[in-house]
């Protein structure tokens, strides 16, 4: 059963269950949080560290944030660019799955960056969207499956030894110094000798993120004839976004369209766990979205949508992610606000995260 049904019908599934156990009363690595960052860093800590204890704790399902929610689109750099000493995202992201042997639905055929001037001479995109809206940059990127990715990385985690426990959110921390830290959960206390915060979203106190929690919104066409994909721009099958306003993002899952776009900005996170898709104002944001999508091109014009489904998000205040020490505790990370660019970097941030944690790396001076 997915825990955020009223976040509307996504497209793909994710197809992991933990093997049930007891919780310990500690471990030598805590990961707080079970989506892509979270799975990646407690199979590095264990693949790295095969003697020590890595517990990760989830306080829904896996893959019920962001990460089972996104849209999939992998790219290169932050949303703040390329930052100094980032990386290779792209290098990184598939060194890790092809070492883990993961099936991930990986393409990577380059990505569109959309906006109404300086259009590419052969732009294969040119819509109707508040001007014209064409390619004016092609970038590193490509997409993945989410559904897949998750349930991968967190099959991949438990061969490695990892435990991993569902619906067990974290409600509190005592920073005791020196370690452990001991985490307050709903079965007691647990205590860890270092900590990894991946609620991105989510927690916002325990982590101490200066930021924004939002939700994001995204729809799925029919499947579209090939020529239709021709006329509209898209039949190389790249993802493709914005960098202007208003924004819209979008790739393809076989011969449909994903279009995304819109936040949805609460001034207190819990309030994601109450939203539903399908209530208050929130429908005449989707509205206005296929509005938006038949307008775009006549050969849109009469298509037809198979699903509704959004996800949060979390925005730092300089839309740089945040991969730092916890304020409280040098025996504890924060890592999180990738701001939309987190499919492909909270994998490979997750595997540099466990890596600081190792006393192998340094974490960046981004903040």
């Amino acid at each position: 059963m997915d825990s955020k049904k009223n976040w509307g019908n996504r497209p793909w599934r994710v197809d992991f269950r933990p093997q049930r156990r007891a919780l310990p009363a500690s471990a030598d690595f805590a990961v707080i949080g079970g989506g892509f960052s979270g799975l990646a860093a407690a199979t590095r800590l264990k693949t790295i560290s095969p003697s020590e204890s890595v517990v990760l704790l989830e306080a829904e399902s896996i893959g019920a944030g962001a990460s089972g929610h996104t849209g999939g689109v992998a790219l290169a750099e932050t949303a703040a660019g390329d930052l100094p000493a980032l990386g290779d995202v792209l290098a990184g992201y598939q060194e890790f799955i092809r070492v883990h042997k993961l099936n991930t639905d990986l393409h990577l055929p380059g990505c569109y960056e959309l906006a109404r001037t300086n259009p590419l001479a052969d732009s294969p995109i040119r819509w109707d969207d508040s001007g014209s809206l064409c390619a004016t940059k092609e970038v590193p990127g490509g997409t993945i499956d989410p559904g897949k990715t998750v349930s991968e990385l967190a099959r991949a985690a438990e061969r490695a030894g990892v435990w991993i426990f569902e619906n067990s959110p974290v409600t509190g921390a005592n920073f005791a110094d020196p370690a452990p830290i001991e985490l307050n959960t709903r079965t007691g206390s647990f205590a860890a000798r270092q900590v990894l915060f991946a609620t991105n979203a989510f927690a916002l106190e325990l982590t101490g993120i200066q930021g924004h929690s939002a939700f994001t919104t995204a729809v799925l066409t029919e499947t579209l004839p090939d020529d239709v994909l021709g006329h509209i721009g898209v039949a190389d099958r790249k993802p493709f976004y914005t960098v202007d306003l208003p924004y819209l993002w979008g790739r393809l899952l076989g011969n449909a369209v994903m279009f995304g776009c819109g936040l949805l900005f609460f001034e207190d996170w819990r309030d994601l766990h109450t939203l539903d898709i399908g209530a208050g104002d929130v429908p005449e944001v989707f509205q206005r979205l296929e509005d938006r999508v038949h307008k775009l091109h006549p050969a849109l014009a009469s298509v037809k949508f198979t699903h509704r489904w959004g996800g949060p998000i979390c925005i730092s205040d300089d839309w740089k992610p945040v991969f730092c020490r916890h304020p409280r505790s040098e025996n504890a990370l924060v890592l999180g606000a990738f701001s939309g660019h987190g499919v492909a970097q909270s994998v490979y941030l997750g595997i540099w995260a466990a890596d600081v944690l190792l006393d192998r790396r340094a974490p960046p001076d981004w903040t």
